[in-house]
């Protein structure tokens, strides 16, 4: 299983919301790159990084930032936030990213995620953000509807191998991970998951790694390694054993 420190990104920052809440952040670093350099140095394997403004805006707003993380490491990344095109998607991967996560588009134009995984194979990935089980879309603003186990079950048929889920009601808020939300998704789509939302301690990665056979994969850590609720290094060492 693989721990992904997450690197929120807004205004060339290093932040952390709570549930999506853009009234709602705490700023760690004005240099992400030596955020990303730290975590590397705990033993992280892949970076996952978001642009909120770019999530937001409908188009990647942090290039710069993510250029200089690229920079500053040698683990791949993988960026979510705005990515609404092709053209986004061949921005990215341009600069060196491992992986694109797509979002909203995948609600709201479905076709184009057949088409990016078609063009760029496994470097697509999705990006599914449920409140109370319904997706969120737009920087987790709007509610599209449509339920995520239904949006899960199209995207794998479309060719996406990975998913990554978020639970909205836990990002942010150190109230500990639901594993078997996240096994359930993993067995009822043939996705390989990465769960996000709610980590807390070391018991979370311990719980997810329980269920890894079901096809959880990755585990995203946020909040829990700002705050020093997780030690990334110990979490690491577990998720590997």
């Amino acid at each position: 299983m693989i721990i992904f420190p997450a690197i929120d990104l807004r205004g060339g920052k290093c932040v952390r919301l709570i549930q999506g809440d853009f009234d709602k952040e705490t700023v760690y670093s004005d240099n992400p790159q030596a955020t990303a350099r730290r975590w590397q140095s705990c033993g992280a394997k892949f970076l996952h990084v978001v642009d909120l403004d770019g999530a937001r805006a409908g188009s990647p707003q942090n290039l710069d930032a993510i250029k200089k993380i690229l920079d500053a490491v040698e683990i791949p990344i993988e960026v979510g936030g705005g990515i609404r095109t092709l053209d986004d998607m061949a921005k990215l991967l341009s600069l060196g990213v491992r992986r694109g996560i797509l979002g909203s588009v995948a609600v709201e134009n479905p076709a184009l995620v057949s088409e990016a995984v078609q063009r760029f194979g496994d470097k697509i990935v999705v990006g599914i953000d449920a409140r109370g089980g319904f997706v969120a879309i737009h920087g987790w603003e709007k509610s599209s509807g449509v339920a995520a186990t239904d949006l899960a079950k199209k995207i794998v048929a479309a060719g996406v191998k990975t998913i990554i889920y978020t639970d909205i009601s836990k990002d942010g808020m150190l109230s500990g991970v639901n594993a078997k939300t996240f096994a359930e998704l993993a067995k009822s789509s043939g996705a390989q998951i990465v769960a996000s939302g709610g980590v807390k301690s070391i018991e979370d990665i311990r719980a997810l790694k329980a269920v890894e056979s079901s096809g959880v994969v990755g585990v995203i850590v946020g909040k829990a390694i700002y705050t020093g609720s997780l030690d990334l290094s110990a979490a690491v060492a577990l998720a590997e054993a």
